[in-house]
């Protein structure tokens, strides 16, 4: 099972992966507001889901606004990409700048890797490298289910952005065309903004990065 939550005034999406055994993981909690941390809680108790990590594609801000309310109230690690350090560090920064109240910090517990693999319960994710939007972004696939969570790298009809602090475009259409248009048309992209997408359409007919 996958599911979202659109959350923060940046509308970003908040994943809940679970197994059927009951065990689940939060990816990029972005909820920003009080109530938006209720929903998420609240869902996962009535699901009576055991949450068991928290995972981040990348540490901009809009992902990581709930990083310290889920660590405090599952007692998990919060796994990210070392290459990404450097922009959680500067969340605190962030936030004031754009005028939004202070980040509570959480510390990162564990690092993510290219290939690694993801157990939730019987579930596999695998972790694959997608730099450009920002340096240390990665992404999770479900082979089993044939969906990936992407981030803000792909999105329906267009991509990441990278006008931000340690983007990178040539990255970015590299990490499109060798990690995401490699693998099957029919898989799902679960993005970090808006609706889901799939491979084959994003091939077909997104206007800023055709497969090569």
């Amino acid at each position: 099972m996958i599911q979202a939550f659109e959350f923060s005034p940046f509308y970003e999406n908040t994943y809940v992966i679970a197994d059927a055994s009951g065990e689940a993981v939060i990816i990029d909690p972005g909820c920003y507001e009080q109530a938006e941390k209720q929903t998420l809680s609240t869902f996962i108790a009535d699901k009576k889901l055991r949450v068991t990590r928290l995972l981040l594609t990348h540490a901009h801000l809009d992902h990581v606004f709930g990083c310290a309310y889920v660590k405090r109230t599952y007692n998990v690690k919060l796994y990210l990409h070392e290459l990404d350090q450097v922009i959680f560090n500067d969340v605190p920064s962030r936030c004031q700048l754009f005028g939004l109240r202070a980040f509570e910090p959480a510390e990162v517990d564990a690092h993510l890797h290219e290939g690694d693999h993801i157990q939730v319960g019987n579930t596999t994710l695998d972790v694959v490298f997608v730099p450009g939007h920002a340096p240390g972004h990665v992404a999770f696939i479900n082979h089993a289910d044939r969906y990936i969570v992407g981030g803000d790298v792909l999105f329906r009809g267009s991509v990441g952005r990278t006008d931000f602090p340690y983007c990178n475009h040539a990255d970015l259409m590299d990490s499109i065309r060798t990690q995401f248009y490699t693998l099957p048309d029919d898989y799902t992209v679960y993005p970090g903004h808006g609706e889901p997408t799939t491979i084959g359409h994003e091939k077909r007919t997104n206007p800023f990065v055709k497969p090569l």
